[in-house]
């Protein structure tokens, strides 16, 4: 994962101090590395989950009969679910069928890919409205509060920022409930139905995201801040841009602004493991028909398929998350590159 000490600038105007160019071998170079990383740690993360699965204290099949199931339907039940097996080969039994795209079939008999198919849209459209929407309000919000430091805006901004810090994500969920969907009965409070049109997904989700993005604004809101303010009062360029006369509005934006979103996208790329497994919890309060609901209900019936299969997606999304933060930095400066240097 790259971070901000991996990344050196040229000298100039929108560059920062102390930050070292780096020059090498491309992105695309670079995006091979990741990917080749990627794969051992899903397979680190699969199996560390099917260890963790197998050594919970609790007789699936005594499970699913009942308390007064006799032995042998017990045994015959452990003998056709597989349950009899070394871990070993219960293991390499599941990684084949994933290797073939088959992630095989829940104790309940359900499709597994079926289930991943019909709800990881509605998990990925939550994390996506919360993570983008948080995005857009705390630069608009950082910017505003940095224009005038301990100014109204400033210290309205660090109010909320404080509220969103000290909530955790299931409280404020439950607040905003009861706020909006029973005192205000403006979205719905359960979302089991997403509706068929776009305003019905829009008033379905936004409550849940709302419940994630907010903690989020309140991290982004107060780094984005910190960063632009210490650049506007220490860095050499804004110095300069000031004494050429640009405006106060354009050396805050072009310059402060972009220079800090490195920091913003590094921090948005280490959220993202924890983004999802908050999505796990949003999902169950609001019983959205995600996965993150599913993997809870997945871990209280020890299914080991169905828990494999969302812990696996939700790792190659954190993956994913982190290899576009990582290219992110050349889109914000070309001059950017990753890979060994002479230096």
């Amino acid at each position: 994962m790259a971070l901000v000490q991996q990344i050196q600038l040229q000298t100039g105007a929108g560059a920062r101090g102390g930050v070292r160019r780096l020059t090498g071998s491309p992105a695309l170079r670079m995006v091979g590395k990741r990917l080749i990383a990627a794969v051992f740690v899903l397979w680190g993360v699969t199996f560390l989950t099917f260890a963790v699965m197998s050594a919970l204290p609790n007789d699936t099949a005594q499970a699913i009969l009942g308390l007064h199931a006799t032995q042998a339907a017990v045994a015959q039940l452990n003998k056709t679910l597989g349950l009899d097996q070394p871990f070993w080969q219960r293991y390499w039994s599941w990684l084949d069928g994933v290797l073939h795209g088959n992630f095989g079939t829940s104790l309940l008999g359900l499709d597994i890919n079926h289930e991943l198919a019909t709800h990881l849209p509605v998990t990925l459209l939550l994390l996506a409205y919360a993570l983008v929407v948080s995005l857009l309000l705390a630069i608009i919000v950082a910017v505003l509060a940095a224009r005038r430091p301990n100014g109204v805006m400033d210290r309205i901004s660090l109010g909320i920022s404080m509220l969103g810090l000290s909530a955790a994500p299931y409280a404020f969920a439950f607040l905003l409930i009861i706020i909006f969907a029973v005192k205000l009965p403006w979205f719905p409070v359960i979302s089991d139905s997403l509706g068929s049109t776009p305003l019905s997904y829009f008033k379905a989700l936004t409550l849940p995201a709302a419940s994630l993005g907010f903690g989020l604004f309140a991290i982004y809101t107060r780094l984005l801040r910190a960063d632009m303010v210490e650049q506007m009062q220490r860095e050499d360029y804004i110095v300069t841009a000031k004494a050429k006369g640009v405006t106060p509005w354009r050396v805050l934006i072009k310059h402060a602004l972009r220079n800090s979103m490195f920091t913003l996208i590094t921090v948005v790329g280490l959220n993202l493991g924890g983004l999802v497994g908050a999505a796990a919890i949003i999902e169950t309060i609001f019983e959205l028909p995600g996965i993150g609901n599913d993997l809870l209900t997945g871990i209280g019936d020890h299914d080991t398929a169905l828990v494999e299969a969302i812990v696996l997606v939700f790792a190659l999304v954190t993956v994913l998350g982190n290899l576009l933060a990582d290219l992110a930095y050349t889109v914000l400066d070309p001059r950017i590159r990753y890979g060994s240097t002479n230096s």
